[in-house]
């Protein structure tokens, strides 16, 4: 395997994906981490036909230029509020707030809450878009206080989701629910901000509790603690996707009996596999559709799934403090 580190810039990805494909001569590409640099690299892959498998660039928008050589095993952006919302919504949640980053990953995932929300009988008040690396909300924050929602939905990405917590605390902004699309899920997060993350919900590609297994890595806790016993520390969501994409990648040229890309494309357009990250198998788009998006929620600083009721550990607390 040959990798370089793209340090999250989209141009030094797209050199280097070229570099990866002209000078190292890989058969095939693994992609980046994110939507952003998904989009030029992946168009970088289909113009050399070469194929990419990924698990971290999951905007709807990658998937609507009839690319054939891109394949997705997360989740699709649209479906990452989905359990989440319809969770809500059984519970009594029926008025809602969002706030997106400006971007193709968290546009999409906007988009998809609006679409859940209403499909869910939520009314949604207000949806407020904002520019990337953004470093004060309150003001978005504010606003959202005075309309009183039960649901807040936040899309973008870690230091989001920091603002969101810290700024809602800030201006005493309590809805019953928080849905928060990256950062939740991340152990990280209840160590930086403490108490005031209990309560706040997260969408979740994967995690250690779910009861996926496969013939490959045994269960997901099986892949947990083999993940554990070779860095150290608990494998996050991303981690997982990144693993899912390269296991997708092998069987499918397991399957095919060789590295010719067209053979491969066929095999992977083909594949139904049962995994630790859940099973996977590609629509004409190249997207999973197997796989159905967990929530969790931060209950007493602990990250436990509350749905969908397939997946879950633990009951929904809604509103946060009232029990299951």
């Amino acid at each position: 395997m040959v990798y370089h580190d793209d340090e999250s810039d989209a141009d030094t990805a797209g050199r280097l994906t070229q570099r990866l494909i002209d000078e190292d001569g890989v058969d095939f590409l693994l992609g980046p981490y994110s939507s952003g640099l998904t989009t030029g690299t992946s168009a970088i892959a289909e113009a050399s036909d070469v194929l990419m498998v990924e698990g971290s660039g999951a905007s709807d928008a990658l998937f609507e230029r009839g690319f054939q050589n891109l394949f997705l095993v997360a989740t699709i952006a649209s479906d990452y509020t989905r359990s989440g919302i319809e969770a809500l919504a059984a519970r009594g949640a029926r008025t809602a707030v969002v706030a997106h980053e400006d971007t193709l990953f968290a546009t999409a995932v906007a988009q998809g809450a609006v679409r859940h929300l209403k499909a869910n009988g939520i009314e949604v008040l207000a949806v407020e878009a904002y520019p990337e690396g953004i470093q004060d909300v309150s003001a978005i924050m504010t606003k959202f206080r005075d309309l009183d929602p039960d649901v807040f939905i936040g899309g973008g990405h870690y230091n989001d989701a920091v603002l969101f917590v810290s700024s809602a605390t800030e201006v005493g902004f309590e809805p019953g629910g928080m849905l928060i699309t990256v950062g939740p899920s991340n152990p990280r997060l209840a160590e930086e901000l403490g108490r005031d993350v209990d309560g706040v919900l997260g969408p979740t590609q994967w995690e250690p509790s779910m009861a996926y297994q496969g013939p490959y890595f045994g269960s997901a806790a099986d892949y947990s603690a083999y993940y554990q016993s070779l860095w150290g520390e608990a494998p996050v969501y991303q981690a997982a996707s990144a693993t899912a994409a390269a296991l997708a990648l092998h069987l499918a040229i397991e399957a095919a009996g060789s590295t010719d890309t067209g053979a491969v494309r066929a095999a992977l357009r083909a594949l139904s596999a049962d995994t630790f990250y859940g099973p996977i198998s590609f629509d004409e788009r190249g997207v999973n559709v197997s796989k159905p998006m967990g929530t969790i929620q931060v209950q007493d600083g602990e990250i436990v799934v509350v749905a969908p009721d397939a997946a879950a550990t633990s009951s929904l607390q809604y509103p946060y403090g009232e029990g299951g």
